[in-house]
């Protein structure tokens, strides 16, 4: 069962939960069944031995790559606001 996160566009809260197969998540807040798949951030490639060498690196460098995209995003919105 995979732990996924999701936004529910009914009322924009953001959970996480297990999600079974055949079965269809849904907003705990309000029960909405219309929601986004989010990216995780929380995955950890290190305590998993059930990832291929190569495997292991792909989500190591995506994860880098994703790090590197939220930084990068963090100082553009800082610079914004201190030019503001």
């Amino acid at each position: 069962m995979p732990l996924y996160e999701f936004r529910c566009l009914g009322c924009s809260r953001e959970f996480e939960t297990l999600v079974r197969a055949g079965a269809e998540p849904s907003c705990p807040a309000c029960g909405g069944t219309s929601l986004e798949r989010l990216i995780s951030t929380s995955f950890s490639v290190k305590g998993n031995p059930g990832l291929s060498p190569a495997a292991r690196r792909a989500v190591q460098k995506q994860q880098s790559a994703l790090h590197r995209d939220q930084d990068a995003y963090q100082q553009e919105n800082e610079k914004k606001h201190l030019d503001d």
